[in-house]
């Protein structure tokens, strides 16, 4: 033990221990109580368990947060074997209980009472008062810290920077694909001039070729007597019309083809080039109704039902109109397509003190739970035309706006999109 240890207070005290009365010795074991209470309650509010063990792995002491982690109550781990409430650590930490590391960190994996990843830190030392002449067997300090959290943010991070070096790579790829799709749109346009040219002019041709062949039919039928075969008229006017018309419509099928690629490239775009939004009161009522219209064809088409039930007195909020257009209709067209014809699609709205909130809830198939935590993430989609974005830019965009967008859905029950604005009032209030 160091000279500092053998003239501490305590020290002194216990080394006049036998010439105490009863009374001191009353006072001093008060003392020690409290002191311990002290220090167990200062040991229980951490966050971090706390244990101290044997090289055997017994264990002498263990803190409140040391029993959460493991998953125990009241003292249950203090006097019981660390191995027996996590077994796989035992291979692992063993090897290390014979003191001579002075420093072992170890990360691993607990499944109860719920999954997480735990980082341990444990230091050999010799408990105070006791020299290591006389115990030469160490006891071991145990940290126990969750990093489950921090070890997602790090994942999260490095999943994040790799998908945006991927992003700039594509971004320059998508503005290189941009130029040829112009062009391809500028000349599918040309050719469509030309062959509209080229049937007026067969037209015309064919309407004069009919007219000279009804003069020179009835010149014929006047000269001859006998009972020769008709002629008819040439064909081929007739067949070169109808090529045309493949040509026309092949033109049409290449035009849709560029618009929807030219489209996939400008939401993409949009994605990784985010612009600010331009914020100004906003009816929400007003926007949503807009949208609707415009989709109003295909719901008509696929016999989709709108159930709007808006609570009175909406207040508006502060949005980028145009931004909010796209979200709702991302949001809208998601839950159309998961549904089948003759689906109902519920709209409600309400608000509180803080927030506006809009809710679509469909009548579809719903979402599988391995996919609900990867809808946000970009290019996972579970449709076999989608691009992976469109709720990517709406979350986005929701963020951007204060506000949140939140999923639930249950299996072929259905899905419940909540679009959740701060008030205008409260935004003020938070930028003041």
């Amino acid at each position: 033990m160091s000279a500092a240890k053998k003239h501490s207070p305590l020290d002194r005290v216990l080394g006049q221990i036998n010439k105490l009365d009863t009374a001191s010795l009353a006072t001093l074991a008060q003392r020690l109580a409290r002191e311990r209470e002290l220090f167990e309650s200062i040991f229980n509010i951490l966050q971090e368990g706390v244990l101290v063990i044997h090289a055997d792995g017994h264990i002498e002491y263990a803190n409140a947060a040391a029993h959460r982690l493991v998953g125990v109550s009241g003292n249950a781990l203090q006097g019981d074997l660390l191995w027996r409430f996590v077994p796989g650590l035992r291979p692992s930490l063993e090897p290390s209980l014979d003191g001579t590391a002075p420093v072992v960190t170890r990360e691993f994996e607990l499944t109860y009472p719920e999954s997480r990843t735990v980082r341990l830190y444990m230091v050999p030392f010799h408990p105070d008062g006791v020299d290591s002449g006389q115990d030469p067997a160490p006891r071991f300090a145990v940290i126990l810290s969750d990093i489950t959290r921090d070890k997602q943010t790090t994942e999260e991070r490095i999943e994040s920077e790799r998908t945006s070096s991927i992003l700039l790579l594509a971004a320059s790829v998508a503005h290189e694909l941009g130029n040829p799709l112009n062009s391809l749109t500028i000349h599918l346009q040309l050719i469509e001039r030309k062959l509209r040219k080229a049937a007026a002019t067969a037209a015309d041709t064919a309407a004069v070729q009919g007219s000279e062949f009804r003069v020179q039919s009835s010149r014929k039928r006047r000269a001859s007597a006998d009972n020769s075969k008709p002629e008819t008229p040439d064909s081929r006017p007739a067949a070169s019309a109808a090529a045309a018309a493949g040509v026309a419509e092949s033109i049409r099928i290449c035009q849709e083809e560029v618009a929807r690629l030219d489209g996939i490239i400008t939401h993409f775009l949009e994605a990784i080039r985010p612009r600010p939004p331009d914020l100004a009161e906003t009816d929400l009522m007003e926007v949503l109704g807009e949208v609707l219209h415009f989709q109003q064809r295909e719901l008509e088409d696929r016999d989709i039902v709108i159930d709007a039930e808006m609570a009175p007195g909406v207040p508006c909020v502060m949005a980028d109109r145009d931004q909010l257009k796209q979200v709702f209709f991302n949001v809208i067209k998601n839950a159309v397509q998961a549904m089948k014809p003759g689906g109902r699609l519920r709209i409600k709205s309400r608000a509180d003190d803080d927030y506006v909130y809009l809710l679509f809830g469909d009548s579809g198939s719903g979402i599988r739970q391995k996919d609900l935590a990867q809808l946000f993430q970009p290019y996972h989609t579970t449709k076999a035309d989608g691009t992976g974005l469109g709720l990517m830019i709406a979350q986005r965009i929701m963020r951007e706006h204060g506000g949140q967008i939140g999923i639930e859905s249950r299996e072929h029950v259905g899905t419940v999109v909540t679009l959740q604005f701060p008030r205008k009032e409260r935004r003020v209030r938070l930028l003041e």
